[in-house]
Order: structure tokens, then C-alpha cells, then sequence
């Protein structure tokens, strides 16, 4: 009894003192003010990439054409209906849950390996999840009996992260001397399996695949809202739902059974909903690096540790900064349009190289 009553007080502790960590923490009761500001924000990138593109459009057109689906009014010009509807908003709309869904999964592993390095990239997740993707692709729900692309990487990102965390693990303790290092390695055979497989197709498909698995939202469309958006929503709900086992979790597998959570259920759970919610985004629009590296990093920076608050922030946060790097990808090189991947990755690399010297010793 005592025993388990320290735990809780540990945990509580930890907690506090989560919540206290930075000098530029955004106050517990300012974290309402904090959100809507970034869903001002969603917006205001959101209406800035339907208006922006290879043709700029006037903010007074896109609102006009959005009004008339909105009330079921007729279309005022069906060239522009076309290009606003059909084309940007989709596009607009799926960059936003691709962003909250690998900020989300970022934030669940590094929750589960209590690794502020963890992201789906880089232990591996998003190329076993390009894998099963790809293996779909070029030889049909075949050759995955008979799943489709976001039951194949959902399988194959699941493996994945086990690979990684059993190779990370000696005596039963996760090392994170391991963790990085086994992450490369799994993620580098995926990635030779994924090559392997390209060099079976045609040419004409081997162009569009290579654009695909550098991450684009190119070509997006209606139909590919639905799966996303119930995907990210449930798993984002079971995550706060957890919160507090999951800030347990960081301060050790004691604190968490002290407070009442099967650690192992836990870790499982954790391990499911980060494959699935990269293999979701994968599916979509292909592998988008280091995402769930930075958004996790700034949320905590913004609010602290308290995954109850973290999530929430890490979402909208993500949606807004994918939101705006394909604005970018769109916009650099007119008319010709960049896979956003190439952007995450340039901003990626720099900050994991700048919290690997951070961390003590310089050790991963």
C-alpha cells in the first residue's frame, strides 16, 4: 500500500513537473487560447492553399465557389469549380489529417520507448508501411491475401516497429543506445525490399511511384478523406483517453502499474495505433519524414509534457505545418510541383541532428 502510494506520488511529481519544464511553457489555462489559435491558423493555411497554386485564384472566387457546395447553390464558373473543389480543397484537406495523423504517431512512440528521438520515420515505420504499400501496388491485394494498400501497411509498419523494438531490447530493457540504430537498419532493409520491387515495374509506373514514396498529396481526392479522417479521430480519442497512463509511462513502468495500467496492454496498444496511423498516411499520400519528430518536440515545448494536452496540440499543429510545406512543394519551383517529403526531410534532418547533440553524451 505504501509502496503504490509513492509510485502515485512519484507520478504526480513528474507530472507537475512536466507541466513546469521551459521558460516558454504556454500556461494550463491558456492551452483553450493556445488551440484556437491553431485552428485560426488550419484555416487561414488552409484557405491559403486553395487559393494558391500553380494558378493563383482570388480569395473572392475560392470563397464564392466553396459557398455554393456548402449551401448547394449553382457553381458561378465550372473551370474554377473544378480546380477549387476538385482538385485544392481535397488536397488541402488531406494534407491536414496526414499532418495530425504522423504527429500523432510520433507522439505515441515516443511515448512507448520514452525516446524524444522516436518517429516513424526514423525507426523505420513509414518504410516498412511504403513496403506493403508498394507490394500492393505492383502486384495486387493478392499479394497480401487479398488486403488492400491500408491493411497491407498496416501490416507491414506493425512488423516493422516489433523488429525494432525487439532489437533495441537486452535482458528485457529497452536500450536507447539500440533504438535508433536498430530503426535505421529495419528501415533500410524495407527500403532495399521497396527497391527490389521497383525494379520489376515499367517505367511509366516507376516515375509516378518514386514521386508517390517521396510523399505528395498530388491527386488527392474526395474519396480518400473518409479512411483518414475515422483513423486519425479514433486513434487521437484512445491516446487522450490513455493520456495519463502514457505520462505514467514516461516516468517508468512502476509509476504506470502504480497508477493502475497494464503496462503491457499499454505498450501494445501504443505499438498498433502508431503502425496504423502511419500506414493510414502512407496509404494516402506515400513517406513524409520527420513530421512526427518536429510536432511532438514544439507541442511540449508550447504546453510541456502532459500528453493530455501534448496531443491535442501535436495534431493541430500538424495539420497546420503539412498544411503549409505543400504550399511550398506547390509554389518553389512554378509551375513544376516538388513531393513534400523533400521539404520535411530538409527541415528534419537538421533538427534530429540538433537533438541528438542535446542529449547527453550525444547518444541516441
Amino acid at each position: 500500500m505504501a509502496e503504490g502510494t509513492a509510485v502515485t506520488e512519484r507520478t504526480a511529481t513528474t507530472e507537475r513537473a512536466g507541466r513546469r519544464r521551459g521558460p516558454h511553457l504556454v500556461p494550463g489555462r491558456m492551452v483553450a487560447v493556445l488551440l484556437g489559435g491553431l485552428a485560426a491558423a488550419l484555416a487561414a493555411v488552409a484557405m491559403a492553399g486553395v487559393t494558391v497554386g500553380s494558378v493563383d485564384l482570388p480569395p473572392g472566387a475560392v470563397w464564392r465557389v466553396i459557398g455554393s457546395h456548402l449551401t448547394g447553390a449553382a457553381s458561378p464558373d465550372p473551370l474554377r469549380d473544378q480546380v477549387i473543389w476538385e482538385l485544392r480543397t481535397p488536397r488541402v484537406l488531406v494534407a491536414a489529417l496526414v499532418g495530425a495523423g504522423l504527429s500523432v504517431a510520433g507522439v505515441a512512440l515516443q511515448a512507448l520507448v520514452r525516446n524524444p528521438l522516436a518517429d516513424p520515420y526514423v525507426l523505420g515505420v513509414s518504410a516498412g508501411a511504403s513496403l506493403g504499400a508498394v507490394l500492393v501496388v505492383s502486384f495486387g491485394a493478392t499479394a497480401f491475401g487479398g488486403l488492400g494498400v491500408t491493411g497491407a501497411a498496416f501490416v507491414t509498419a506493425l512488423l516493422s516497429v516489433l523488429a525494432v523494438y525487439a532489437l533495441a531490447q537486452r535482458g528485457g530493457r529497452l536500450l536507447d543506445s539500440r533504438l535508433v540504430l536498430a530503426g535505421v537498419a529495419v528501415g533500410y532493409l524495407c527500403s532495399a525490399a521497396t527497391s527490389f520491387v521497383q525494379l520489376r515495374l515499367d517505367p511509366s509506373e516507376l516515375q509516378g511511384l518514386m514521386f508517390w514514396l517521396m510523399g505528395s498529396v498530388a491527386g488527392a481526392t474526395w474519396s480518400d478523406l473518409g479512411v483518414p479522417a475515422a483513423v486519425i479521430a479514433a486513434c487521437t480519442v484512445l491516446l487522450l483517453v490513455q493520456g495519463r497512463s502514457m505520462n505514467a509511462l514516461l516516468a517508468g513502468d512502476d509509476a504506470a502499474a502504480g497508477l493502475g495500467a497494464s503496462v503491457p496492454a499499454l505498450r501494445i496498444a501504443l505499438l498498433v495505433v502508431a503502425s496504423l496511423l502511419t500506414a493510414t498516411s502512407v496509404a494516402v499520400v506515400g513517406g513524409i519524414g520527420f513530421v512526427g519528430l518536429m510536432v511532438p518536440h514544439a507541442a511540449r515545448f508550447l504546453v510541456g509534457a502532459d500528453h493530455r494536452r501534448v496531443l491535442p496540440v501535436a495534431a493541430l499543429g500538424g495539420a497546420v505545418f503539412l498544411v503549409a510545406v505543400d504550399i511550398v512543394a506547390r509554389t518553389a519551383d512554378r509551375p513544376n510541383e516538388l513531393p513534400i517529403g523533400i521539404f520535411t526531410t530538409g527541415l528534419g534532418v537538421p533538427f534530429f541532428l540538433w537533438l541528438l547533440r542535446r542529449r547527453p553524451g550525444g547518444a541516441a
